[in-house]
């Protein structure tokens, strides 16, 4: 048969056809090295390593982010929230806008002073936060005469006052601050509802004493 001849003719000599793998080095299978195993190892190890820092990178972020707000949430409610000035009432110690600091902590210890910028929730509503100064504590007198502000039958001495527009109010008769209670006014007396009008106020609904002006920066100051 001629397959068989063409096979006897242009084989190896034992009569079997040459494998074409064995046949051509190109095609044969490497093996590969130590140092490639290597290199290879090291890269998935390093790529495990990726992975595992972004997700510990990922997990701190969000305990960073988390501990930050309670912080933050911790502060403004117990020591220090800043308030914008929403009116005039407070000219020219306190400017419409101006943004203060208020010590959350400041009474925690003692009673308002006689002088101190406070925050309170206003009477009307209880939702309002109003800001005046403390004018008399519990236990002392208060008389206006012609706008003159009279503590204990003596004339206050009141630098703060806008004198841009002075007031003429009165009182009807004086007033004894309740225990408990301050008697709060606003330096622009001529455009402020405070004492006069809605009474002492108790120093349970005081949020805290303004202690600087933060902002604009031109107004930086304590207060």
């Amino acid at each position: 048969m001629s397959d068989f001849r063409e096979t006897n003719e242009t084989g190896s000599g034992d009569g079997d056809m040459p494998s074409p793998v064995s046949s051509r080095p190109d095609l044969r299978p490497e093996v590969a090295d130590a140092a490639t195993l290597a290199d290879e190892t090291l890269t998935r190890s390093v790529q495990h390593e990726e992975t595992i820092s972004f997700g510990r990178w990922l997990l701190e972020l969000v305990v960073l982010v988390a501990l930050a707000w309670v912080l933050a949430l911790g502060i403004k409610t117990y020591v220090v929230q800043p308030f914008i000035i929403p009116s005039s009432s407070m000219e020219q110690t306190l400017l419409i806008s101006d943004r203060v600091l208020v010590s959350k902590f400041a009474y925690r210890f003692g009673p308002p002073k006689r002088g101190d910028v406070v925050v309170f929730v206003s009477p009307e509503d209880g939702r309002t936060d109003l800001i005046k100064r403390v004018i008399a504590v519990a236990g002392e007198t208060v008389d206006i005469q012609d706008g003159k502000v009279l503590v204990n039958g003596a004339a206050l001495v009141e630098p703060y006052v806008n004198a841009a527009y002075p007031d003429h109010y009165d009182l009807d008769a004086p007033v004894k601050v309740p225990p408990g209670m301050v008697w709060v006014m606003g330096d622009n007396r001529a455009n402020s509802k405070d004492s006069r009008f809605i009474g002492p106020q108790p120093v349970s609904q005081v949020l805290g004493r303004a202690f600087a002006i933060y902002w604009p920066v031109g107004r930086l100051t304590w207060l």
